[in-house]
């Protein structure tokens, strides 16, 4: 009976991993939530009447081993102030604690200050890059490498980072990433890594696929809720003979 009820909770916290991608398949950057499955610990079934050296096993527990780093498609928006990012790596932003954190979503606008900023959550660029007063937004370019310039002249260039390990990164605010002692310090992208002008990377959630393990999980679920209500069948018929 535990086994199963620690089969429902692991199948309960892939569930709300595979809810959150179907919720974020049209968040621009988003990254499918990864789950998987390990052993709990295994006891001696001698107290059970089995034969010597039969273990039995406390059933399975979920863990999120972080996300998927797939890339994106890159969906055309001719918008001067979208960025996609091609290749691995993060823009980096300041949070509104000061603190730093990391994004694929390059849907960008310019705050009241000038400064470029997330439109999902209102954080800016880091270091900031201030677009004159009045300056017409459709006539900013932004190169490959992240330039940022205006009338030909330059404004700043935008920060591509990377940590050594994505799959340790924390969720923060508004479509962000916060670099943990698991993911390592943020460092240079890759060269490789570009910008592309007029472009957003589109959530890398298959929604086909996400919906096939939701129906498993759910299943699962239902599988392991069974053997509870069976088990407890079985108990109250033993209870009756005994009587």
């Amino acid at each position: 009976m535990y086994t199963a009820a620690a089969g429902m909770a692991a199948q309960q916290t892939r569930l709300d991993a595979v809810s959150s991608d179907l919720a974020n398949v049209d968040t621009t950057g988003y990254k499918s939530a990864r789950v998987a499955f390990r052993d709990l610990v295994y006891d001696d079934a001698q107290g059970y009447g089995a034969a010597k050296g039969v273990t039995i096993g406390a059933g399975s527990a979920a863990t999120s081993i972080g996300r998927s780093s797939a890339q994106g498609a890159l969906q055309d928006t001719k918008r001067t102030l979208d960025v996609a990012l091609n290749g691995p790596g993060f823009l980096q932003v300041k949070l509104a604690d000061g603190s730093k954190a990391l994004t694929r979503d390059g849907n960008l606008e310019v705050a009241p200050d000038g400064r470029l900023r997330l439109s999902s959550g209102g954080q800016v660029l880091e270091p900031a890059i201030k677009v004159p007063a009045g300056a017409d937004p459709d006539a900013i370019k932004i190169g490959s490498d992240g330039s940022v310039s205006y009338n030909n002249v330059a404004l700043g260039q935008i920060k591509i980072v990377d940590v050594p390990a994505p799959t340790g990164l924390q969720g923060g605010p508004g479509n962000t990433y916060v670099a943990t002692k698991a993911s390592g310090a943020t460092r240079a992208a890759d060269k490789s890594t570009i910008l592309t002008q007029g472009s957003l990377e589109a959530s890398n959630v298959d929604e086909a696929t996400a919906m096939t393990d939701m129906i498993e999980a759910q299943r699962a679920f239902q599988m392991a809720s069974k053997a509870i209500t069976t088990q407890d069948q079985v108990l109250e018929i033993a209870n009756q003979v005994k009587k």
